[in-house]
């Protein structure tokens, strides 16, 4: 039977909506999986009424198991928690940021409670969940906070380059201090059991440097004579196929030209730049983006958690222009994960 993805609507200010509104209306959605959305029926109805051409019915359940996942419905979660007359589309709000914290709450619960196969969050706003009350760095925060998760990390990826990061959502200097031997280990392992859970038997996984050319032996630092390089030597020791530690400024091409299947990085920047320079295509006589795409999975968990791979872009939120690339790629991965876990 076809999984069941419980894919949240994001901060309801933002492209969130919208977005899922698009790739809800492709019949191929629904030849892979079984779709719910978790969100407001408040949201959806203010779309749609913008949008009378769309040929949709919006079906609110109580739980998943009552959904009727064909095409043309839209199964729907529906919390309640805004009313349109008091968010400020294109803005950050408290209500905007409280709405996605609870859709984020709703569709961990009915994940570790097995009424959804695999969970997929559009993007919310930090600065607007946190003004709301709810005091997490993002998604892959509450996702660890409340499965009781401690060792985890964030997965990007974008075609062949897939990359996991050592450290995230800290300052520069506090990601130097991370990147310890025991935590690039765990990292290595947790990219490990990512790519065997994708279907690549032995993983080929390319750890970056810390410092310029890995910190040509001392001169620049030694955190990889000390730290990272006895990471890797470790994994190898268990089996793992560890290559480092290696020059960040041409890892990422390597493995994108297929030399690796995934890169350990030491720290959000060194991970996200290579990763947005290759899916986020911007058109300079449009003054628009061609292509938003790319995924962020959190690994680890004990549950499946996707993401689209960008923010919640206020300056397109109820424009209709926003691009659903990203969420339907966070999508395929979610399903991916599901029917090989």
């Amino acid at each position: 039977m076809k999984k069941i993805v419980g894919i949240t609507m994001g901060d309801p200010a933002g492209i969130g909506p919208e977005i899922a509104l698009k790739a809800f209306l492709k019949a191929e959605l629904y030849d892979r999986c079984r779709p719910l959305l978790v969100g407001d029926k408040s949201v959806l109805d203010y779309y749609l009424a913008q949008h009378p051409e769309l040929n949709v019915t919006v079906n609110p359940v109580d739980k998943p198991s009552d959904g009727k996942y064909a095409f043309g419905t839209i199964d729907l979660i529906d919390l309640q928690v805004v009313n349109m007359d008091e968010l400020p589309i294109g803005e950050v709000s408290e209500v905007g940021g409280n709405a996605a914290f609870q859709y984020v709450k709703k569709v961990i619960e009915l994940a570790l409670a097995k009424e959804v196969d695999a969970t997929v969050t559009n993007p919310l706003n930090k600065e607007a969940m946190n003004a709301a009350g709810h005091h997490y760095a993002g998604h892959t925060e509450i996702y660890a906070d409340l499965t009781g998760t401690d060792k985890y990390t964030m997965m990007l990826a974008d075609g062949n380059l897939r990359v996991v990061h050592v450290s995230t959502h800290v300052s520069l200097r506090e990601a130097c201090d991370r990147a310890t031997k025991d935590r690039v280990l765990d990292v290595i392992r947790i990219a490990d059991t990512a790519c065997k859970n994708l279907g690549i038997k032995k993983p080929r996984i390319a750890v970056a440097g810390l410092n310029p050319h890995c910190g040509e032996n001392g001169l620049f630092g030694q955190e990889e004579i000390n730290e990272i390089n006895p990471a890797v030597e470790a994994a190898k020791a268990e089996g793992i196929n560890a290559y480092g530690s290696l020059p960040a400024d041409t890892v990422f091409s390597k493995a994108n030209g297929g030399m690796y299947d995934i890169v350990v990085a030491m720290y959000h920047d060194q991970g996200h730049i290579p990763l947005k320079l290759l899916g986020f295509v911007y058109d300079q006589k449009t003054a628009s983006w061609e292509a938003v795409k790319g995924v962020n999975i959190t690994l680890n968990l004990p549950i499946i958690r996707t993401s689209v791979d960008h923010g919640t872009a206020f300056d397109q939120a109820g424009k209709w222009t926003a691009s659903e690339l990203s969420l339907e790629n966070a999508i395929d991965y979610a399903i991916r994960l599901a029917e090989n876990s």
